[in-house]
């Protein structure tokens, strides 16, 4: 494992997915183990992804873990989607998280309100009530983090949540993950925390992997910060970790 930092933003390459995905679950444990010294409830943030299912499925397996303890919410949904749709965000954390064991609470963006704004104010106020302790991310084949596409991502965004359309980027990503079989059928909207919002937790865990995300890790880290790269953002947190393998590192 090679690590280094820029800006604030701490770097880990490990030598393989298994291997990144492992560590970062082990880190996330001792993490919510900590702030359990301090705290009663963790409130914890999860991105849906398959750049997830390695870090998810390791912490779902550990026992250790009072999972009774943590308010769970997931950091964005498509607009439109049925309630059964797999590809739901929701349903995704439900299958390989939030299912498995025994949260405290789990709060789900809701994909079939018919008024989204209204979900957006909804969701806000129980972020309100609830403040972050812990992000679970990655980052998108266009540098977003959550829905942050680069035509909407706001450093200063004066919202909590909001409805944002997806760049063609990101909406062909769905489909390179095996999410949905063509771009036409990817949503082309989506309800998502803001950059804020996700920045605003106490301790930030980004898992990347896959050669598919190279051009984007190395825009995070060597490029410029701004909207343009959101992920970009994550240099400015001081209590962050990139977690990275041998394709999603390649390009460094």
């Amino acid at each position: 494992m090679k690590s280094f930092k820029t800006d604030l933003l701490n770097v880990q390459i490990h030598d393989s997915r298994a291997l990144m995905g492992a560590a970062a679950a082990k880190d996330i444990k001792a993490c919510l183990l900590a702030l359990m010294q301090e705290k009663d409830k963790v409130n914890v943030i999860f991105a849906a992804a398959p750049s997830q299912n390695e870090v998810l499925a390791a912490l779902a397996a550990d026992k250790e873990i009072p999972w009774n303890r943590v308010n769970a919410f997931h950091m964005d949904e498509y607009i439109g989607l049925a309630a059964g749709a797999p590809q739901a965000f929701g349903n995704f954390l439900r299958e390989h998280i939030f299912g498995l064991v025994d949260m405290a609470s789990v709060q789900y963006i809701d994909a079939t309100a018919p008024d989204a704004v209204a979900e957006c104010v909804r969701y806000s106020e129980i972020l309100k009530e609830y403040p972050v302790d812990v992000v679970v991310m990655g980052i998108g084949e266009n540098g977003h983090i959550a829905f942050n596409d680069p035509p909407v991502a706001d450093f200063c965004d004066p919202y909590l949540v909001k409805p944002v359309e997806l760049d063609e980027v990101c909406r062909t990503q769905q489909v390179h993950d095996g999410c949905f079989a063509a771009l036409s059928d990817v949503p082309k909207t989506a309800i998502t925390l803001t950059v804020p919002a996700l920045l605003a937790g106490k301790h930030l865990f980004c898992i990347v992997p896959a050669a598919t995300k190279a051009e984007a890790v190395r825009a995070t880290l060597q490029g410029e910060i701004g909207e343009h790269c959101p992920a970009t953002a994550l240099r400015r947190h001081a209590s962050a970790v990139l977690y990275l393998d041998p394709d999603s590192s390649a390009l460094l």
